[in-house]
């Protein structure tokens, strides 16, 4: 059974929004379905500055990062350079970690290539939702994490691996990860229901 807790307001929610900045992200974001591909873009590049560190750090940053990387536009961001990456690296007020900048930047430029093949971020993610929905928290990569980590490395995506993609299945409502008992889980299983669904991929 997933772990839960009781605030203060008297709503029972997953163990790990109890405090803030933790719980206006969960009741307001985590798991439910993104709308976008820039939305899918900065999901992704957020998850990958968060491997090896707290997702706390990256909420508190996270305005920061939006500065710093123009809103996440894909076009944008694809035209960054080596000057990009210097003035980033001396923004204390992101991860100045040089991989993981220059894998946004890197990303940016396989997703413009990524949506000239297959439509759109949004389409291609979608395809690799699960056909049964796994016990909430149970897990932290799955059969199509691996796929879809599989596919992006093949298509020279960077710090995509299959931890960080199960955890953008969960934030991104690929997966409703919300537990049992948590008051959002039937929010975002109502919004879940009303995603147009791409066709499946065979990799997944």
């Amino acid at each position: 059974m997933a772990f839960v807790t009781t605030g203060d307001d008297g709503v029972t929610r997953c163990g790990w929004a109890g405090v803030e900045p933790e719980t206006t992200y969960h009741d307001d974001e985590w798991g439910f379905p993104l709308d976008g591909d820039d939305a899918f873009f900065e999901r992704v590049a957020l998850e990958g500055f968060q491997s090896g560190l707290s997702w706390r750090t990256i909420l508190t940053k996270r305005e920061n990062f939006r500065a710093a990387f123009s809103g996440f536009g894909i076009e944008k961001v694809a035209r960054f350079t080596e000057s990009d990456v210097e003035r980033m690296l001396a923004d204390a007020g992101i991860v100045r970690h040089r991989g993981k900048i220059e894998a946004v930047i890197n990303n940016a430029r396989r997703a413009e290539e990524l949506i000239e093949s297959e439509g759109s971020l949004s389409a291609y993610f979608w395809r690799y939702e699960p056909e049964s929905e796994p016990e909430p928290q149970t897990q932290t990569t799955s059969a199509e994490s691996i796929a879809l980590s599989k596919d992006l490395k093949k298509r020279g995506w960077k710090f995509v691996g299959p931890t960080t993609m199960f955890a953008l299945m969960q934030a991104s409502g690929i997966v409703n990860d919300h537990a049992h008992e948590c008051v959002i889980r039937p929010r975002v299983a109502t919004a879940r229901s009303s995603v147009r669904r791409p066709a499946r991929t065979e990799n997944a």
